[in-house]
This record gives structure tokens, sequence and C-alpha cells, in this order.
């Protein structure tokens, strides 16, 4: 099939900063596209061909929004998938598929698939309620602490929370849930696993990630991890045997912990684009999101080793600051050497919300991580 200046049309459902960047690339490559999203005013609104707003766990609007694609795909998990189910069954490609995007969504069934498919991961009990969670503690069958996840519907630290005591299951949501074994762990890691309709398939070095303290939210992602080739080797393996697992087409970020022994273990999966890999854009020879747009349609995969160490800095709402969004220092971090910031185009800003990312690039990956620190330290996101 003929993708590039054509009558071909890719179909994304989401709107947000992931469209956006995946958008980038189909212009490059002037492949014509069509999204979905609710939000009238959402990022992707202003480099599409087509933009139609609806919601996207509406069946009618995602069937609908579908029949009128060639190709279909997600910036976001959270899509009505008995509509992809349907549009497959009507021939239109959606990639990743309906019945893994249909595990990956419920948190309790991605880690029975793990642990169907022999795959290292921690130890969980699922819960229909919340409040099953409260007897089992009474019974001796859950012990301090743990790690909450609201099965379906979390995002960017949403949906987790510790729980150290009974106290802070108050106010949580009342619904279906799971319980994880807390772990011990040195480092959060990621893989990025690419593969398309051919089979062909390729990782991305792994990253090191550090998390914000309150937010749960990803502060700075460093690529490649500062870790023991062995152990980076270990966790290429382990995110390889998960692709395979699914049998996926598309992107797939394979989140894991390095314990204290070394062990890998699995935490979640993302069949998509993935805040793991901004820095692809300028640390890599080919970014994530135009490695995403080869995969789908069947193109050959790109280079996916660095050219530069890199190190991806969050940019979020500070604490405090609602409205109007002004981006406080930001010619300051433009003038330090090897920084490219990158604005979402989101008007409106509100604590910890996503709004950009910087990349820092340098040969020297410490340095790089210096500087990232700084830039954290400079720009600040606030309102007028």
């Amino acid at each position: 099939m003929n993708y590039f200046s054509s009558n071909f049309k890719l179909g994304i459902l989401g709107g947000g900063q992931l469209g956006k960047m995946l958008l980038y690339n189909t212009r490059k490559f002037d492949i014509y596209t069509c999204v979905l999203e609710a939000n009238p005013e959402a990022p992707c609104k202003t480099a599409c061909d087509e933009f139609h707003v609806g919601d996207l766990m509406d069946y009618d609007a995602v069937y609908n929004f579908g029949k009128q694609v060639d190709v279909l795909t997600f910036e976001i998990e959270n899509v009505n998938v008995d509509a992809l189910e349907a549009l497959e069954k009507k021939g239109i490609k959606v990639y990743p598929s309906s019945k893994n995007l249909r595990t990956i969504q419920n948190k309790g069934a991605q880690k029975l698939f793990y642990r169907d498919h022999d795959i290292p991961t921690s130890d969980f009990t699922r819960f229909a309620y919340l409040s099953e969670i409260e007897d089992t503690i009474d019974n001796g069958g859950l012990e301090f602490p743990f790690v909450w996840k609201a099965a379906q519907f979390g995002y960017d630290g949403n949906g987790v929370k510790l729980v150290r005591q009974l106290s802070d299951l108050e106010g949580l949501p009342k619904g279906e849930c799971i319980a994880e074994d807390l772990i011990n762990f040195k480092n959060e890691l990621a893989v990025i696993v690419a593969r398309n309709e051919a089979g062909d398939i390729k990782t991305y070095p792994v990253v090191e990630m550090e998390f914000h303290p309150e937010a749960n939210q990803v502060e700075y992602v460093i690529c490649p991890a500062r870790i023991d080739k062995k152990i980076a080797e270990k966790a290429q393996s382990v995110a390889l045997k998960v692709s395979e697992s699914f049998n996926h087409v598309g992107l797939l970020a394979v989140e894991m912990f390095q314990t204290n022994d070394d062990e890998i273990l699995v935490n979640e999966v993302a069949p998509r684009p993935h805040n793991s890999g901004h820095q692809t854009i300028e640390a890599s020879y080919t970014s994530q999101f135009e490695q995403h747009i080869r995969a789908i349609l069947n193109l050959p995969l790109g280079r996916t080793d660095n050219k530069v160490g890199g190190v991806m800095v969050n940019l979020v709402g500070a604490e405090g600051y609602n409205g109007n969004v002004v981006y406080q220092n930001i010619e300051t971090i433009m003038n330090m050497e090897g920084v490219t910031p990158h604005i979402y185009g989101k008007k409106q800003t509100r604590p910890f919300r996503k709004m950009g990312h910087v990349t820092i690039v340098n040969e020297d990956l410490n340095e790089a991580r210096r500087v990232a620190e700084e830039v954290k330290k400079v720009i600040k996101v606030i309102s007028d």
C-alpha cells in the first residue's frame, strides 16, 4: 500500500501530546491523519489533517470514526475496546490489537498475563472491591506495606498509592483493584520494543527513570541507564519475552524494577509511545514516534541505538498555580548547550499536569544529568 502523498488515512485515537509528536512524523512522510479526541482544543488539533471531537470511551464515536480510516492506532489506553474489536472484524487494521489492549487496560488482567506466561513480576492479589482489602487485612491475608492500584483508568501516577496503614485506604475508589507486594529496588528501568506486522523486532537501549516522590511521575529519564552491562542485557531479554508473549505490533514500553538482588521484575507495560522514550527525538537515530509509525504500517524499522547520551526532564505544572500557562525562564534554558524544550500546547496549567518536556544531550551522560538538574531548577511552569 502507498502511504505517502496518497488517499491512505491513518486514524489516531487521542489528541494529547503523544499524538502531537506522532504527527510530527506523519507530516514528515506526508501521511494523511485523522484524530478523534474529546477535548476540542487538544494539542493534536493544529497538526492533523482531520480533527474529530468525540468521547474515546463511547462505542459509536470510536466505531464511526474508525470506519473512515485504513489503519487505526491510539496514544492513550482508555478507549472503547469493544468498538476496536468490531472494527477489526470489519477489516480495519488496529495496532496494537484490541485483544492486547483489553488485557493491558486492566491491571489485574495484565498481572495475570505475566503470571501465565512466566514473566517475572511482583506478587499480587486481585480484589473486586476496595472493601475486600480491609477484610483480607483483618483475616491476616495481606500485610502492610503494599501498593494499591486501581484496576483501570490510572495514569501519570493517578490510581497508585503506597499503603502503610489502614487509614491510607480512605478516599480511594471503591471498585476493582490490586494489591502488590512492595518491592525493594535499586532502579526503575524501561525498555521500548518495536515490532512490525512482518515480525521484525528492535529494542531501544535500557533507560533509567527517576520519579517525583509526591506525584509518582517520572522526573528524569536517563539513557542509557547507568547499570551493569549484564543487568541491561537481562532487562532487554525480559522485555523481548514480554513482547513475544503479547505478539504485538507497534511499540511496547516495558517498565521494570531492578531489585536489590539484581532480579528484573516487570511492573507494567504501555502499548504506545511512552514517557520513557521522549529523549529518542534528539538522542536516537530513530525517534520512538517515527518508529511507531514504521511499525504499525509494516515499514522497515529504523535504528534504535543512541547518537549521544540523553536525559529527559518532564515539565509539569508547579504546585499552587492554575490558569493560563507561563513558562518562566524558558529563554534561560534555551541558552544552555544541548538543551531542547518541547511544549505540548496545553493552554491551562494545574499542579503536576504534564505541560512539556526538555531533552538534554551530551557525550558525557553525567554532564547531561547535571544540566538536567539545573534545567529543573530554572524553568517553572506557572500561570499568569
